[in-house]
Parts: structure tokens; sequence; C-alpha cells
């Protein structure tokens, strides 16, 4: 039985949520690998709208393990709202339905704080974060100072924690104009949310191999997209994690020999939330009707979505980088009716022609789009369930994406709605 990594492809919202949602069907456990509840997911099923956050796309899905892994950064205090929420719309939640590993790191209130501050410094160029903290616990991690899941398990071990992580935090909020963290509250508060977090850890690496020798199938999900992944993105207008599909074996536990097949989600054009470098986008009506039609907003923040034509050398790049075996298509309906579309397949940067994105973040800003251009469809293509439902003109395009990306289409999404796919290799058979 295989096991499939889904990751995202361009700068994230590429339609993840409803892909793993589809394929969870086909699961046995659903694990998070990395990220934070800077990630949003919406599902739509039978009418009914999920919106996730910390939580795995699995946990809608009733007889599935979802389970949040150690590459995750976990606000426990949000998680505990959003199961409630959760909960509310009739979804079972429990310690049998949902695993944390108990060396996950916890974001604290003073990781959304310090993000804050920061990002509020005139003199310092924005990178464009959530503001929730997720990009300083994982400074703590790699300063081995976080507090992890396990921590709350021992009142004197956590407050060792929290100690040493003040020391570190308390220097740096004097230098931003921030008060000391409270100690005595912030032990508090962790003590009383430790119960109800505990009662899901557990060993998660142990687990998922013993999942994986037992031959169940296990669904990988990422969050966010492979053009912010901290080494291979738009540095640093990135986020603070490795988001491409060779993270998800070191962030639940398991060694790289369990990954199958990595599916990688592709939206038929081209968004992006925040600052950073975006070749493709548009900034004329072509680029209002696409985040019009395409309802671009972000579902963490609600920020309008920079959108852009296809960019095919930039998929192309973060194939290679994941080791992506097929992809996704989501959003072909929102191309319904141009009359011609374009396509980036690379850059001209002063005066030289480039099939990639260059890594030097004033190269990037640099590179104007080369745009092939490819005729569109005035049908429809929302709701289609096979080949035969599409329009020819749309049918080439994605074959011409394929040639374009090196790599082939596995899944074909028409709308939000999970049965709006069209199967072309299954994952989970290949």
């Amino acid at each position: 039985m295989a096991n499939v990594v889904v990751v995202g492809a361009q700068w994230g919202d590429e339609g993840k949520g409803k892909i793993v949602d589809w394929l969870s069907e086909r699961a046995d456990v659903i694990a998070r690998f990395q990220g934070g509840h800077n990630a949003g997911h919406t599902l739509v099923i039978d009418g009914q709208v999920y919106k996730l956050n910390a939580l795995p796309s699995g946990v809608v899905r009733g007889g599935k393990l979802s389970v949040i892994g150690n590459g995750v950064v976990l606000d426990p205090w949000h998680l505990i709202k959003e199961i409630a929420s959760i909960r509310e719309q009739g979804v079972d939640i429990s310690p049998e339905t949902l695993m944390i590993a108990e060396n996950t790191p916890l974001i604290m209130p003073f990781h959304g704080e310090l993000d804050r501050a920061r990002e509020a410094q005139a003199s310092v160029a924005k990178i464009g974060t959530t503001g929730r903290g997720i990009g300083p616990c994982y400074e703590d991690k790699v300063g081995r100072r976080v507090i992890r899941v396990a921590d709350l398990a021992d009142p004197a071990t956590l407050e060792l924690r929290v100690d040493r992580a003040l020391v570190h935090h308390n220097a740096l909020r004097l230098g931003l104009g921030l008060e000391p963290v409270d100690k005595v509250a912030l032990l508090e508060k962790l003590n009383e949310i430790a119960p109800e977090i505990l009662q899901y850890a557990a060993p998660v690496w142990k687990v998922l191999n013993e999942k994986r020798r037992a031959g169940k199938r296990i669904l990988f999900e990422g969050a966010q997209g492979s053009l912010l992944d901290i080494d291979f993105g738009t540095y640093p207008f990135v986020t603070s994690s490795n988001v491409i599909a060779g993270q998800a074996a070191t962030g639940v536990g398991l060694g790289p020999n369990a990954i199958d097949f990595v599916l990688g989600i592709v939206k038929a054009y081209t968004t992006r939330v925040g600052e950073g470098p975006f070749p493709s986008e548009l900034h004329d009506e072509n680029g209002e009707r696409l985040g019009t039609r395409g309802r671009e907003f972000g579902t963490v923040t609600g920020r309008k979505r920079r959108c852009g034509w296809f960019d095919a050398a930039l998929v192309r790049q973060t194939c290679a980088i994941s080791g992506i075996n097929g992809i996704a298509l989501t959003k072909l309906d929102v191309l319904d009716g141009f009359e011609t579309i374009r396509i980036c397949t690379g850059y001209e940067l002063d005066g030289e022609v480039l099939d990639y994105l260059p890594t030097a973040s004033d190269q990037q800003a640099r590179c104007k789009p080369i745009y092939e251009e490819v005729e569109g469809w005035s049908q429809s293509t929302e709701g289609a369930r096979s080949w035969n439902d599409l329009p020819g003109a749309a049918v080439k395009y994605v074959r011409r994406i394929e040639e374009l990306i090196q790599c082939p289409v596995a899944l074909l999404s028409t709308s939000p709605e999970r049965d709006d796919t069209i199967l072309v290799t299954d994952p989970f058979e290949d």
C-alpha cells in the first residue's frame, strides 16, 4: 500500500484541503508534518464548510486517525478552540481520532507578541507574517529553549523550560519596548490547559511506524507552499519551516523510505499572499477577474491574494525540489470565459533568458516573465468529473501545463466540492 505526501507547489492556497479530504477516504492515517495555525484549509462537504488551521484535514472523516507531528508548531489554546468549533459542526474528535506528537513545540503568547512587534518596526522591511508566533516558535526550537507537549506533564520540568525561554525573550522584549512576561501567570495558563492537551499526546513516531508495518495507508499533509520553504522559497519572504516533501518523514518520525508518492497541488493560475516577488502578477482587469472568480481571500487572515497567470517555470522548479510524481490541478473553472490565457515559461533578467527563478532576492525582483498565449474557452468546466466533460481548449491547456512543468496531472479539480474531481492516477495505487 502506498503512502502519499501532499505538498503545495506554489505559494500556498492551492486547494490542498479539498484534495487531502478527497484522498483521506483512501487513507487510514492523515498526518500534518509542518507549519502551524497560520495554515488555512477550507473543506466543503455536502454543502457544509469546515475551516481548519491546526487540525489535519482528516478530522472531518470518520474512522480515520489524524496526527499532528513534531514538525508542526502548536498553539495549545488555539487548538482547543478549534476542536470545540469543529465539534459544534457535528465532528467527533477524541484521543482515538486525534494524536499529537509528544515532542511537538508549543507556541506561547509571547511568540505572537514578538512576531507582531517585529512586523510593526518601521525601519525593517515587512515579511508579511500572520503574526501568530510561528516563526519565533521555530526559532526557539532551533535555539533549544522551546516548550514541548511532553513538558506539560511535569510542573517542575515545565518551570525550568519557561525559565530558559524567558531569559531569552525578556531581553528581546526590553529592546522592543515590551513589558517582561509574567512568569507566574504563564505557568498558571499552561498548567490549566495541560490536561486538555496531554490526553492527545503520544509517541507518534512509534505509532506511525507500527501502522506502516501493518500495511496501513498514511497521508502526509503539508501546509503553505513550496515557494515559501525556508531553504528553497523566495527568501526572506517565506515561512519558518521546510515545506517540501522531504520534510514529511522528519516531521512525523518516519524514514524517507516511507514515502511512495508525492502529489503536488497546483492552482491553474498563480496567487500569493503578503510580500515578496511574483513575476507573473497581474495588476489589470484580468488579475481582478481571477481574484473575484476564485474568491481569493486568505482563510486565516482574510487578506486579498495577489493574482497572476500560471507560472510553469516556478512549478517545474518545485516539482524537481520536492520530487513530485504527479500534480493535482485545482480551480480550472476560474479560467472559464477567458478568450486567451497566458502561461509564464521563463524569465528575462538583464537581457538573459532563464528557465528558473534565481536565488538572489534582488535578481528575483528584476525578473520579467516570458509568456506564451494559449486559446481560452467559453464553456463552463465547473463540476466536470471526466475528461469528456471538458472543452477541448481546456484539455489542451492542461496538456500544455504537463509539458512545461515536466510532470503529469494525477487529479483535476473543477470546483470546491470534493466529488467534482477527475482522477487520472490514484496516488495510493500508483
